[in-house]
């Protein structure tokens, strides 16, 4: 038992003194697109590491079989974030679209190169997108003080708390879905809800709220998506450009395996 404790008091003082060190490495402060309205800490900014050699064991170990997210994402996140009283896990994703703009901006700089469909002659080309040039989403609604919501639903007419999806949430999200029976289709919709859902009608019973999503409205389901995409603080990744043959065309950023091509191709 001893040995035990000795253990496990030296593993949380390596950690600690490697947290230390940490946050003496060279940093910046990142504004939070949320202003940090959905953490317990309310930071409106935190503090983040600057890529270093270090991390490109990491960022080169790419594994397709597992998400971007699981992959890179969370623990880069993990690794980069110098702050105590906040964690990866947290962060919603307009947050984290924010840390991984400026991790990628000051290592390999903002010029992203996409494939892009001229809608006129159908044919693809490439464009650059100066990604320090985005701009944030102004939500139309606030969360209370707990940073979540009181929604009222337009065909149940159901009560529910919601809170927004976090890093954390949506890479349990993606485990569950790789890991469902292979055999049946995972039923997405609904393992969402599971994850944003804090009440209904007042009830905090997780099975209450699993019975309630069960045979929720799909109208319900839809408001529910559309509030949050309306009214979580993000990064606007849709941008206007100008095709070969003189179209506009309207493209989305995503944060797939090409804006992580400087990291995974090394």
């Amino acid at each position: 038992m001893e040995v035990f404790f000795y253990y496990l008091i030296k593993n949380i003082m390596e950690n600690y003194e490697l947290e230390q060190a940490n946050f003496n490495l060279p940093h910046d402060v990142i504004q939070l697109p949320s202003k940090g309205i959905f953490y317990k800490s309310k930071k409106k900014s935190i503090k983040v590491g600057y890529l270093t050699a270090q991390d490109e064991n990491l960022l080169a170990n790419f594994d397709p079989k597992v998400s971007l997210n699981e992959s890179i994402v969370l623990p880069l996140l993990q690794r980069k974030i110098y702050e105590k009283d906040i964690k990866a896990e947290e962060l919603t994703d307009g947050d984290v679209e924010a840390i991984l703009l400026f991790l990628r901006n000051t290592s390999f700089g903002p010029e992203y190169t996409i494939s892009v469909r001229d809608p006129k002659t159908d044919n693809n080309f490439s464009t650059i997108i100066l990604l320090d040039e985005l701009n944030y989403t102004k939500p139309k609604v606030q969360p209370n003080e707990n940073g979540t919501y009181s929604l009222t639903l337009p065909m149940s007419k159901a009560q529910i708390e919601i809170k927004m999806m976090t890093l954390g949430d949506r890479v349990n999200l993606e485990k569950d879905i790789r890991n469902y029976p292979a055999n049946l289709i995972a039923p997405v919709v609904t393992m969402r809800l599971s994850k944003q859902i804090i009440s209904v009608n007042g009830k905090t019973d997780r099975g209450d709220i699993e019975t309630f999503i069960e045979s929720m409205p799909i109208a319900d389901s839809k408001f529910i998506r559309r509030f949050s995409l309306e009214n979580e603080p993000k990064l606007d990744l849709r941008k206007e450009v100008i095709a070969p043959s003189g179209e506009k065309a309207m493209v989305d950023i995503a944060f797939g395996v090409e804006f992580f091509r400087p990291f995974i191709s090394i």
